[in-house]
């Protein structure tokens, strides 16, 4: 079975399934696991560089705060035909992130064979698990992914229990965009609670939209989580001024007690793929000082005072 990847989520689900000798296509977005994704043609494009782009103009160019503009994404459908797939991973979940359903279907429609095109559409941590077991099933590994399925919740299992009587949970802003300013929904909110905290201003599940400063200010969070949508933590701190330039940012509490963490938002929070586990063990150790799971790297979190230059 020929399988493309058209959500770099879904192609760490086909890693985390042991399929990737039959991953034959992705995004030029899929980068894990490195090593097994190197040689891995490449069927999407981007229309701009997001390094060349302040958060602001990415903002603009791909629609503004409604979300409904271009993709930033191009697919390449003559690579895409070349690779001959039986199956297809996309999603519907944001018109930015990823090319859409309805995009791939359209594509799909001229290829020869029988493709099937699944899309993806998690909103909450189970969801985001209960997709191994979708793909599992299509790609003819059922039990494999079921298996994969149990052992992340046992990990979140141990989340919950080695913050467990840790004292009072600290309340927790998420901030998945800088400008606008955006709170990071659907399956973080519940990262931060299966660690300890009490998320502000979203809901699990919610497809979120920008947010003023001023309701930030108002949540009074003891900790505020800084991670964009698409960009490392290096990427993150270059504009760390939109965040430190904001009128009554040194007031907040959690810029008093120096917890303002900048987090590597693509590898764990905004991708809806089983990395989101390691998400909730590096909230553990961010938001308590526990360990659960590997020990948490500066690559992962690190705090926001520290600068680029650290």
């Amino acid at each position: 079975m020929r399988i493309v990847s058209l959500l770099p989520a879904a192609t760490d689900i086909v890693a985390e399934l042991g399929l990737m000798a039959r991953l034959v296509g992705r995004t030029h977005e899929c980068d894990w696991p490195p090593e097994a994704v190197a040689g891995v043609p490449v069927v999407t494009g981007a229309e701009f560089s997001p390094d060349d782009l302040t958060s602001r103009e990415i903002s603009d160019a791909v629609g503004g705060s409604a979300h409904s503009g271009s993709s930033l994404y191009t697919l390449d459908t003559e690579a895409l035909a070349a690779l001959r797939p039986d199956v297809v991973l996309t999603q519907d979940l944001c018109a930015v992130c990823a090319v859409s359903y309805e995009k791939v279907s359209r594509a799909v429609r001229v290829l020869d064979g029988d493709t099937r095109v699944l899309s993806l559409e998690p909103r909450t941590l189970d969801d985001v698990l209960d997709c191994l077991v979708t793909v599992g099933e299509l790609l003819g590994v059922r039990e494999r992914a079921e298996r994969r399925r149990a052992e992340l919740r046992a990990r979140l299992d141990r989340v919950r229990d080695a913050v467990a009587g840790r004292g009072a949970r600290p309340s927790v802003v998420a901030i998945e965009w800088l400008d606008p300013l955006w709170p990071a929904g659907h399956w973080v909110p519940e990262q931060i609670t299966c660690a300890g905290g009490e998320p502000q201003l979203a809901a699990p599940g919610e497809h979120t939209k920008p947010m003023t400063w001023e309701a930030v200010r108002a949540a009074q969070p003891d900790v505020l989580l800084v991670l964009p949508c698409g960009f490392a933590p290096e990427r993150t701190l270059r504009e760390r001024e939109l965040l430190t330039g904001l009128p009554g940012w040194a007031d907040l509490p959690a810029v008093r007690r120096g917890r303002v963490w900048v987090l590597d938002g693509p590898a764990y929070f905004n991708r809806p793929g089983p990395r989101v586990v390691r998400g909730a063990e590096v909230l553990a150790h961010v938001l308590h000082g526990v360990r659960a799971g590997g020990a948490v790297t500066a690559a992962e979190a690190r705090p926001f005072e520290d600068g680029p230059g650290h």
